[in-house]
């Protein structure tokens, strides 16, 4: 953990010009970012107008306004919240003499530091050097002005020279890193596939982020799952985990799932980020089940879950059926325990209230239509030995000497459809 001394301290800007319906609100979150990325804010200036100034994003005015601040407050750098194009940046910096920073920048700093495996490192170098490059690029007719003389296509600039060198050592770079990414996701589709032959259902967590996915996961892990070596970092702090994880839940009464943890969503989540990891947040797209994780104490949770839904559309997984759970009731005034509506929960799972009762909604989903069977398949009916290992968990198999007997958990129309081989439910000494 950093020292106090060490954080850095930095200047919020804003421009409000009436599109963001939620602009305070964005500049709370802002202000969380910072904290989360180890900053300390020093002030917060924002300017309303309805024009954006293309140079220097706000008006020369405010530039001079939040100079002059960030000299009173002591801030470090400047921090914007909006993405800043490529000579706004190099403008303000210039103007403000202050490293500056966009919502953009500010994201890949947290997950720069959040990244643990190495995909994830993989991945946020990935979206730093993308969001770097265009920035790069956009600042050649500048630098390109160092080296030059009489405006000779020929003569190039010191600057231009060594930018280009630049531009090309980032885009090999990239392509390294995403044939190292492609052979990370053929190995996570081979896992995927290895626990799709199972027929574990899996069960997603998803919402935004710091709204308790992996308090959740955690408490079922701490009831029904693995040791707790094998929970997750749970910390009331935005992008606290990064890493996709999935864990086996075993309630005991022979329906078990496989839960995975993803990582949150967020407003405004730069596009590289989401094209990095990609490959990651697709996870959500095999599940069986969603369960979207709400902090019901924030007053702002609807539209938190708007930007949860816009997400899962982008990444295909809209259609999935879901579990609402309005988590955190014992920091709100709403509710005050928990209750089951249809395909909705009230809970507060720091406390452990209304888990147990999640846990079988997840269940009567997931296994929906399902029955426990056994069968005794003579060995010449192999094509449906081979059917039933692929479509259904196999609990228990031996291989007699009149064929091969299995205790399954299949779908109830395979069970009706092979009941001509229904065995007994005990197995043969």
């Amino acid at each position: 953990m950093r020292e106090e001394d060490d954080i850095t301290r930095v200047l919020l800007v804003g421009l409000d010009n009436g599109e963001e319906q939620e602009f305070d609100r964005s500049m709370e979150e802002l202000a969380s970012l910072a904290e989360a990325a180890c900053k300390q804010v020093a002030g917060i200036i924002v300017q309303r107008t309805e024009a954006v100034n293309k140079a220097l994003y706000i008006g020369t005015g405010k530039v001079k306004e939040v100079r002059e601040y960030a000299q009173e407050c002591g801030a470090e750098e400047v921090v914007f919240d909006n993405t800043l194009t490529p000579s706004q940046v190099r403008n303000l910096g210039r103007e403000l003499e202050l490293p500056v920073l966009d919502r953009t920048n500010l994201i890949l700093d947290i997950f720069a530091l959040r990244a643990r495996t190495r995909e994830a490192k993989l991945q946020v170098e990935t979206a730093r050097l993308q969001y770097i490059l265009p920035r790069l690029v956009g600042m050649r007719e500048n630098l390109s002005r160092q080296g030059g003389t009489g405006g000779s296509m020929s003569n190039r600039g010191a600057g231009e020279t060594k930018l280009e060198l630049d531009r090309r050592k980032i885009e090999h770079r990239i392509s390294e890193l995403r044939k190292e990414l492609e052979n990370v996701a053929r190995g996570r589709e081979t896992m995927r596939k290895k626990r799709g032959r199972s027929k574990v259902p899996k069960v997603a967590l998803v919402g935004y982020t710091n709204a308790g996915k992996s308090t959740i996961m955690n408490r079922m892990v701490d009831l029904y799952g693995e040791s707790k070596e094998k929970t997750v970092l749970e910390k009331d702090m935005l992008f606290a985990t990064l890493e996709t994880q999935v864990r086996s839940i075993h309630t005991g009464d022979r329906k078990p799932f496989l839960l995975v943890d993803t990582v949150g969503f967020i407003r405004k989540l730069p596009h590289g980020l989401v094209k990095a990891f990609r490959s990651t947040l697709e996870e959500v797209c095999y599940a069986d089940l969603l369960v979207q994780i709400v902090d019901f104490s924030d007053e702002h949770y609807r539209e938190q879950m708007a930007v949860t839904a816009d997400t899962l559309m982008e990444l295909g997984a809209g259609d999935i059926p879901q579990i609402i759970v309005y988590n955190k009731i014992d920091k709100c005034k709403r509710i005050h325990q928990s209750e089951k509506r249809g395909n909705q929960i009230y809970m507060a799972a720091s406390q452990g209230v209304g888990l147990e009762e999640l846990i079988e909604m997840i269940k009567d989903i997931v296994y929906a239509g399902q029955e426990e069977a056994c069968f005794l398949i003579p060995y010449e009916n192999g094509s449906i030995s081979s059917y039933l290992m692929e479509n259904s968990a196999i609990l228990e198999q031996e291989y007699r000497e009149d064929g091969v007997w299995m205790r399954v958990s299949c779908h109830r129309n395979d069970a009706e459809k092979y009941s001509a081989f229904r065995s007994g439910t005990g197995r043969k000494n």
